[in-house]
């Protein structure tokens, strides 16, 4: 049988065929595909946030940990949607780039990392107006929206993104994080957002904290 702690082991070594390897013998050994996301894969990701965290591995490790468990979560998709009572996600978020702002790499990191530790996220793309993210809030049931922003000129979106949430009455159906090189906690607290995340696993923390 297929030791999930192999699966742990190979996404921490940056090993993108090993993990997907080990994830098929594991689906083909009968483990239950939430068993495989949870016990091996999410516990992997864990692992590599703290190591990022800790400045014990850098952006290139990141990325590489990421891809290893993209590769596994192509074979387990299909299964976890199908099991009885749909995907065992930890929640659902939705993520964009505020308007004016066109940067995503920030973004795509915090995204890839919420993945791993088994979040449905949506991804709303960049230059995303305040009307489209309120859009976003009220055709789905998301838990936490992320508003990124990298230039200071592009922060008050952020600030008019909150505002046309409340002016829409939807400020109260989601919680509202906010990142990015140019944010602060003083300024999340400024402008009413629920949390500020100052990387990936800061994010994949909070996160966690504002649905628990």
């Amino acid at each position: 049988m297929t030791d999930l702690v192999e699966i742990t082991r190979s996404l921490v070594a940056m090993d993108i065929e090993r993990t997907e390897e080990l994830t098929r013998a594991a689906i083909a050994a009968g483990i239950p595909a939430s068993e495989i996301l949870e016990k091996g894969l999410i516990t992997g990701m864990q692992t590599v946030g703290e190591q990022f965290e800790a400045g014990e591995i850098f952006l290139p490790e990141l990325l590489m940990s990421g891809e290893a468990m993209k590769a596994a979560l192509n074979h387990l998709k299909p299964l976890l949607t199908a099991q009885p009572g749909g995907r065992r996600f930890a929640g659902k978020a939705a993520i964009g780039t505020v308007q004016g702002d066109i940067h995503d790499i920030g973004k795509n990191i915090i995204i890839m990392m919420l993945e791993g530790n088994g979040w449905e996220v949506t991804d709303l793309g960049v230059d995303v107006s305040p009307e489209d993210f309120c859009t976003a809030v009220r055709e789905n049931n998301f838990q936490v929206l992320g508003l990124s922003a990298l230039l200071t000129m592009t922060m008050p979106n952020q600030t008019r993104t909150i505002e046309a949430l409340k002016a829409a009455g939807l400020r109260d159906r989601v919680k509202v994080a906010i990142g990015g090189a140019v944010c602060t906690q003083a300024f999340a607290d400024q402008i009413g957002a629920d949390c500020y995340a100052a990387d990936a696993a800061d994010a994949a923390r909070k996160f966690a904290e504002l649905v628990s």
